[in-house]
């Protein structure tokens, strides 16, 4: 199934989300994840979160394939960032959530995070370079944040007008939805 992705605007990818219990149906996470997978494949997607399917859960999954050809395929439940560090990398950042708009970010190299899989097994796992960058910006999504929040106020206005159009799509859609 291809879930609707929330856009720009929709007040509920401003929210913090919730820890999902570890004795939940299992059967309804992985159906949820698999549904996750083809939404993220369809909009062409390298990560979603699931507040941009509008539950807010502190999950996420990524599909990432680097020009080696090494396929990095994961799910990040309850993930916890623990630390942030190393070199300032700037890259650039879209989002399925926020159409159209690629910015340049500046984000640390490094990370280490503890999560948990679709079975329940726990990680603590360091990631670095673009991998790195990749979670920092899912899990921004958890945490109520997007990756406009790390571009300067002066950028910001200058996208001013293209964020109104996005969010005005509030008024024409009430569930302010993107369809695949």
């Amino acid at each position: 199934m291809i879930f609707p992705i929330l856009i720009y605007g929709h007040p509920l990818l401003r929210k913090r989300c919730l820890e999902i219990e570890q004795f939940s149906n299992s059967n309804k996470i992985n159906s949820l994840i698999k549904n996750m997978y083809d939404t993220m494949g369809q909009a062409q997607g390298i990560g979603l979160a699931a507040p941009q399917i509008g539950i807010s859960l502190r999950f996420f999954i990524i599909e990432y394939n680097n020009f080696s050809k090494t396929k990095f395929k994961q799910v990040f439940i309850n993930p916890k960032i623990l630390k942030i560090y190393g070199s300032s990398l700037i890259t650039k950042e879209g989002c399925l959530s926020i159409p159209n708009i690629i910015e340049n970010i500046i984000r640390k190299n490094h990370l280490i995070i503890e999560y948990y899989d679709e079975n329940w097994k726990k990680y603590k796992q360091h990631f670095n370079g673009l991998l790195s960058i990749i979670i920092q910006h899912e899990y921004d999504h958890i945490e109520g944040k997007l990756f406009l929040d790390h571009i300067s106020d002066q950028k910001k206005l200058f996208l001013h007008n293209q964020l109104k159009k996005i969010s005005a799509k509030i008024k024409t859609n009430p569930n302010n939805r993107l369809h695949f």
